[in-house]
């Protein structure tokens, strides 16, 4: 593998796993707005105690994030020194609000929130859990405004040697890609908290212990993981697809298996994409409904991947189809899913349904895996380019980082995210070892 290559695969190792707490965090921050809403309205303790327990686990995925995220800062400035130099100007503000702003409330108040319910009080307790979503939730906007201006770049210009300079912080921070992303990343977020929850709502109820508290924490879990479920397919999954075709239409048409150019287009289901040949093997597609689903017409023209510069095809066309219908058969499935379980909650019979529990159970891990294959076909999608159509993948990588040097630290980051993971299984398993009614004592 080339320089290059091991560049981009050892900051793609580092930044999924990376991703697999933020998510976490993220998502179980808005449940615990909703259980301590919950819990002082109704003035019902049980949603307390599920908080309480769901806290300690946030606080442990946060302090995972935070490790995991600062060997991604190191590799800006050793394996895409070029990168950043030419592109600091811009994203550089947005990385940097991000530590200011977001990070220090999000840690700040964690600590309230984790060891200070007692002194504060449930409505100060209960304003320090939404400072807390407000902080995570921020910090996931400028992330992923850094990650736009990098889709659909906004506000700049380039001097005489190449730099780029934020010319408007507003066109910035209101690019329209950034706030369909942000919504459509926030929303799979909820989808893994959602899911997190309710598997260990599920877990306590199988095992007929805390199942009083277990079954109100599992009944949030499963209706906001509706809702999230169906937000991620429409309105914010739908606005994100059409600002692909919009803006990077070869990504558009390579994720979608679409080689050649259509009036009234199917859309692929099921296939394998045989690159070489422009096909897909073994197709089962569903006609018209590219076109429907693109412009609302059923007899629209889609361009194929062959209309455009081979020089400007993502360069892993296999992998961004195969990430980009993981995503999408997951969202269906967590859909269907999750939507029979606010069914036999609606009708009272969820907490019998032990098939249904298990089910809940055992999917907990389907939606980090969908957010990677989200991700991945984001970022597969942008290639050839850094920043699209300003800096190629090529030209943003480090000339005096050799490949011996980046394998190196490559496998050096493996062992330790192992060890890593060893240790969130063990503090993990521990904590539901302990159960929701230990009260968690505050």
């Amino acid at each position: 593998m080339t320089s290059l290559g091991l560049h981009r695969f050892q900051f793609a190792f580092t930044i999924t796993y990376h991703y697999l707490f933020p998510q976490l965090t993220m998502g179980v921050a808005l449940l615990l707005v909703v259980l301590k809403l919950l819990a002082f309205f109704k003035r019902d303790a049980d949603f307390d105690v599920a908080a309480r327990f769901w806290t300690k686990l946030l606080g442990i995925a946060f302090v995972m994030g935070v490790v995991t995220g600062i060997p991604m800062e190191f590799q800006f400035g050793t394996n895409w020194a070029r990168f950043s130099r030419i592109t600091g100007g811009v994203i550089g503000q947005t990385l940097a609000m991000e530590g200011v702003f977001a990070f220090f409330l999000e840690s700040s108040v964690l600590y309230l929130v984790l060891f200070q319910e007692q002194k504060l009080g449930p409505k100060l307790h209960l304003a320090a859990t939404i400072a807390l979503w407000a902080g995570t939730w921020l910090s996931g906007f400028f992330i992923t405004c850094t990650n736009a201006f990098m889709q659909h770049p906004r506000g700049f210009v380039r001097d005489a040697a190449g730099v780029i300079h934020l010319e408007s912080f507003s066109a910035l921070l209101l690019n329209p890609w950034a706030w369909v992303e942000y919504a459509h990343t926030m929303v799979g977020a909820t989808i893994t908290g959602s899911f997190a929850v309710a598997a260990s709502g599920a877990f306590y109820v199988l095992r007929a212990r805390d199942v009083q508290v277990a079954r109100k924490m599992l009944g949030v879990a499963v209706l906001v993981g509706t809702l999230a479920s169906l937000l991620a397919a429409f309105p914010t999954g739908d606005q994100q697809a059409k600002l692909v075709h919009r803006y990077q239409p070869e990504a558009f048409a390579a994720m979608e298996g679409h080689f050649h150019t259509e009036v009234g287009a199917g859309i692929t289901l099921i296939g394998q994409p045989n690159v070489d040949e422009l096909r897909i093997d073994n197709p089962i597609r569903v006609p018209l409904m590219l076109s429907f689903l693109t412009h609302q017409r059923w007899d629209t023209k889609i361009e194929g991947l062959t209309e455009f510069p081979r020089d400007r095809w993502p360069d892993n066309i296999a992998l961004l189809y195969y990430a980009y219908h993981v995503m999408a058969g997951l969202g269906s499935l967590f859909i269907g899913l999750m939507a029979i379980a606010s069914f036999l909650l609606w009708r009272g019979r969820l907490f019998e349904a032990r098939g249904v529990l298990w089910a809940l159970m055992l999917a907990f891990p389907l939606p980090f895996i969908a957010n990677t294959a989200g991700w991945l076909t984001a970022e597969l999608g942008r290639q050839p380019w850094l920043v699209r159509d300003v800096l190629r993948t090529r030209d943003g990588s480090s000339d005096n980082v050799h490949a011996g040097s980046t394998l190196f630290s490559l496998l050096g980051f493996m062992g330790l995210y192992a060890l890593l993971s060893l240790l969130f299984f063990l503090l993990v398993t521990r904590q539901l070892g302990r159960g929701l009614e230990a009260r968690q004592a505050a």
